[in-house]
């Protein structure tokens, strides 16, 4: 079973930067995708930024050029880097992670972490 630990939300001013992180343990195989979804009051859950083992990237239309998503293989955490921040990305970010398990290398499963509030406000 995979953990996730996600940090680094917190409330910062238009035009600021932050950037979350999201940690996963257990007794992880392969790491094959991670990513952020966001949720803002009273809308629907949306795609941040993914990336999959390899490198490649994928980023909602709001956030390109701003947002910079990265992940460490290494030690099997994720990065967001949220820059030039606007209110409009007010949203608790939820990380999540698919990947497999030692025991079952083959078998991918998605595990989501517990979110973390984001808010952009002067």
């Amino acid at each position: 079973q995979v953990q996730l630990v996600e940090s680094g939300g917190g409330l910062v001013q238009p035009g600021g930067s932050l950037r979350l992180s999201c940690a996963a343990s257990g007794s992880i195989f392969r790491i094959s995708a991670m990513g952020w979804y966001r949720q803002a009051p009273g809308k629907e859950r949306e795609l941040v930024a993914s990336i999959i083992r390899g490198g490649s990237t994928n980023y909602a239309d709001s956030v390109k050029g701003r947002f910079t998503i990265s992940a460490d293989n290494a030690t099997n955490t994720g990065y967001l880097q949220m820059n030039s921040l606007k209110p409009e990305d007010t949203a608790v970010y939820f990380c999540y992670v698919r990947a497999s398990m030692a025991a079952s290398p083959v078998s991918y499963t998605t595990t989501w972490g517990q979110g973390t509030q984001v808010t952009v406000s002067s």
